[in-house]
């Protein structure tokens, strides 16, 4: 699969995001999106589930664990700060994440997001106890709504959950 840029665009879509479920910091920011993506914009794969085999993405377990990873709906690679732009987009929250892809200032947010993907076990480890509290009180506002009859769960959530194996 060859990796290039793109624009955003509707031929984007379904964007498959690889990431790494066992990095909590990266497992938080996927659920963020998981829960947004009621479009179905968005398929999540787990890179660090036990049967992942990344051979027919054409890119090593290593160059997925240095950085994310998304696959256009055309095979395309996609990595880094891009899939993440491009996430965002997808569920409504583009305009967050738009100063990373602005000319003058992308060279910067590439080189911080690969700063960060390299220490991500360990600024995990340090934000662990946050974390921690944030999964917490999603999951009891959550469970407010259901106790309430109106659970947020709806059937592209459900359906995408599935996908994290």
């Amino acid at each position: 699969m060859s990796i290039h840029n793109t624009a955003n665009t509707a031929n984007n879509y379904p964007l498959t995001l690889l990431y790494d479920a066992a990095c909590p910091v990266c497992s938080l920011e996927m659920d963020h999106l998981r829960e947004r993506n009621r479009d179905a914009l968005l398929v999540f794969i787990d890179i660090s589930a036990p049967h992942f085999d990344p051979t027919p993405y054409g890119v090593t377990l290593a160059a997925m664990n240095a950085e994310i990873h998304g696959v256009l709906p055309d095979g395309s690679m996609l990595r880094g700060v891009q899939v993440l732009r491009l996430a965002y987009a997808a569920v409504g929250l583009g305009w967050v994440l738009s100063p990373t892809g602005w000319a003058p200032l992308r060279p910067l947010f590439d080189v911080g997001y690969r700063v960060f993907a390299r220490h991500r076990q360990a600024i995990s480890r340090v934000s662990g106890p946050l974390i921690q509290a944030v999964r917490a009180r999603r999951m009891a506002k959550r469970m407010q709504a259901c106790n309430s009859g109106v659970c947020e769960a709806g059937e592209n959530q459900l359906n995408n959950n599935n996908n994290r194996s």
